[in-house]
């Protein structure tokens, strides 16, 4: 059933994508905001007990409709099912920005190709030459594609089922938005967000990595995701970012993210840590590394697939 409902949802987007600023995540959004306001008091313990009224409210529920619908009917089951994994699986929410900033760079646009960037990213671009929005706009595509797919595949085959994609994408978004909002980001209520998404997304996104590897160049994925995922100050991008960056013989991230998490005593020690970039395997970014994006996500995504496949076929011969 799990199956079934993935391949119809990536059929439907195809056709009918679901928008990111759709009614169901405004909701949420609101509702978290809410949640921050009203337990909001500066500590830590806080953010927690914020955290777990948010998941009980929103995975709960979806647990528990789930278990009704199967006691009902198996259709109704799936058909609830179907419902919650198009609102949590995204593989097209954000697919036509990097497309069309392909196309802006292809044209020559690059004014263009950075209004684009900077509206995906919600980041400053207006110094940044061809290359480095192509390098930003692959490290997007890369992440958001763990966040709102493969790992939503994972959780999805956890016995919790559908609330276990309810968990993760939710889980994701409160890390990112109690800990990178311009009011957020020097407290500490965020604080147990972002660790318990961390634990949740621990095995994903080495499943990620992983797949990557295996429908890219594995021998380099591996060496840089070795050797230097933990250059980055956030674990989990480095290690996409590495592992799809190596897969791909893409160089990817700045030198200062790659030095992240050196011991820096002086300008000397941190010129020869930004140097240390040039030793990650692979060619600098450009229009090609974009086109070689495009195929490593929808090669990965073919690997999920047939994995959920064979899982999904021993499952009914056992």
């Amino acid at each position: 059933m799990t199956i079934f409902s993935i391949l119809c949802v990536l059929l439907i987007e195809q056709f009918r994508p679901l928008r990111a600023d759709n009614p169901v995540y405004g909701w949420v959004k609101h509702f978290a905001s809410r949640v921050e306001h009203s337990f909001n008091a500066g500590k830590p313990e806080h953010g927690r007990m914020g955290w777990l009224v948010i998941m009980a409210a929103l995975v709960a529920p979806t647990l528990v409709i789930h278990w009704l619908c199967a006691l009902v009917s198996p259709l109704l089951q799936l058909l609830w099912t179907l419902i919650i994994v198009y609102l949590t699986l995204g593989f097209r929410h954000y697919s036509h920005y990097f497309t069309a900033i392909q196309l802006a760079l292809s044209n020559g646009e690059l004014p263009q190709a950075r209004t684009l960037l900077a509206e995906w990213t919600k980041q400053d671009v207006r110094d940044m030459d061809a290359e480095e929005v192509a390098r930003l706009a692959v490290e997007n595509a890369l992440v958001t594609t763990h966040r709102h797919v493969f790992g939503v595949f994972f959780w999805l085959l956890m016995p919790i089922g559908p609330a276990g994609a309810v968990l993760y994408r939710v889980a994701e978004y409160l890390s990112r938005q109690w800990n990178e909002s311009e009011h957020l980001q020097q407290e500490s209520f965020g604080r147990f967000a972002a660790r318990a998404f961390y634990w949740i997304d621990w095995v994903p996104v080495r499943l990620t990595a992983i797949a990557f590897a295996i429908v890219g160049n594995f021998e380099d994925a591996i060496y840089a995701w070795r050797n230097f995922a933990t250059r980055w100050s956030n674990e989990t991008v480095g290690i996409i970012l590495s592992a799809g960056g190596g897969a791909m013989g893409v160089r990817l991230g700045t030198p200062i993210e790659n030095a992240a998490n050196l011991v820096v005593a002086d300008v000397t020690a941190l010129e020869s840590a930004a140097t240390e970039v040039e030793a990650l395997p692979g060619e600098a970014p450009s229009l090609r590394a974009l086109q070689s994006t495009v195929g490593l996500i929808w090669r990965a995504l073919l690997l999920w697939i047939l994995l959920l496949i064979l899982l999904s076929v021993a499952a009914w011969l056992g």
